[in-house]
């Protein structure tokens, strides 16, 4: 896939939907365009009730941020859920989805984040209601830490966050990290189907992959064999892999344990307990970590929630909504209170 990077040309002016023979699959009501930047193209989904002026919307924006190896397209049946509640849009990180690799070759916990970061600056949405699941948790729960003024809420779903050891389910994955282990894979899985391979993933991801219907399983098929046509598809997998180990070994003020300490957003953490990635257990620590945080446990979800039970994500994001909005309104007041003089009495106290 080509970049449509315009060099010179404002990020405002260079929104498109071109056309693309490799572009993966559009919702019915959903909308798919490209926004360049120097040295970055990042594709965006949105919803086609969206198109009108934002100016004239009372919602407040949304930011979707998909895991390792996912699209936005991990977050469609979230987006669509929301959509009475949030203006949502979901990002390709770069290098995944419709998002052609960054030019700086970053796959990085850090890079991702800078991206994340440099889309919401060149969009003035902020602050958004930001949502990250897997990989886009922990880079979600860095640009909260290092750029608060851009989220109001933050929602995470099975973040990958450092787990040490990590559970036995969760290594192969994490092999993909060790040079030429990508490679054999390949070489090992060169005659197997996408059916084969899609049963695969959803096997690892979903809770119950029973609950994917015939559909959807075959939209996931046609998907999956999009990616693997894409000269970049493993070399983003690897490289955004060894990002989530190296994140794990930071220490000091970019570890993501103290960066989740420092997030001031309220914030939802959704755990499967069935996820085969993340472990259930983590969602102690997490709930500890997050100062002003709240728990969905969902004992027969897996690693995307957001996906095998978008309904019940939805509800419980939109008490987020509600509970963020009434301390917002509440701290207003007490500001307000504060700076205005109380009536003078007759005794002039």
């Amino acid at each position: 896939m080509s970049s449509t990077e315009q060099p010179g040309v404002p990020a405002s002016t260079a929104l498109s939907a071109a056309p693309n023979p490799s572009r993966s699959r559009v919702g019915e009501r959903e909308t798919l365009r490209t926004l360049s930047l120097p040295g970055l193209t990042l594709a965006v989904r949105g919803r086609s009730e969206d198109v009108a002026d934002a100016a004239e919307d009372a919602r407040p924006p949304a930011l979707y941020v998909h895991g390792l190896g996912g699209s936005s397209l991990n977050w469609s049946a979230l987006m669509a859920e929301l959509a009475p509640d949030l203006r949502g849009e979901a990002l390709d990180l770069p290098g995944f989805g419709d998002s052609p690799p960054p030019d700086s070759g970053d796959y990085s916990v850090s890079g991702h984040a800078r991206a994340v970061i440099r889309y919401l600056d060149s969009t003035a949405r902020a602050p958004v209601h930001l949502l990250g699941n897997s990989l886009g948790g922990a880079v979600v729960t860095r640009v909260a830490a290092v750029r608060p003024d851009l989220v109001r809420t933050l929602t995470l779903v099975s973040p990958a966050l450092p787990e040490i050891p990590p559970q036995r389910t969760a290594w192969p994955t994490a092999l993909l990290a060790v040079p030429g282990v990508a490679a054999l894979f390949g070489r090992l899985t060169r005659d197997w189907s996408a059916e084969r391979r899609t049963g695969g993933v959803l096997g690892l991801c979903y809770g119950d992959p029973a609950r994917v219907s015939a559909e959807d399983f075959a939209a996931a098929c046609e998907e999956y064999a999009r990616r693997l046509e894409l000269p970049y598809f493993w070399d983003a997998m690897v490289r955004s892999t060894r990002g989530i180990v190296d994140a794990y070994t930071l220490g000091g003020q970019h570890a993501l344990w103290r960066q989740a300490e420092r997030v001031l957003a309220p914030t939802l953490l959704v755990y499967g307990g069935r996820d085969q990635l993340v472990a259930f257990r983590v969602a102690r620590r997490a709930s500890a970590a997050f100062r002003d945080s709240r728990l969905l446990a969902l004992p027969e979800a897996g690693h995307v929630a957001m996906m095998e039970y978008p309904g019940i994500v939805a509800g419980a994001v939109r008490d987020l909504l509600r509970e963020a909005g009434a301390a917002t309104q509440w701290l207003d007041n007490s500001s307000a209170g504060a700076f205005t003089p109380a009536p003078a009495t007759p005794e002039g106290d």
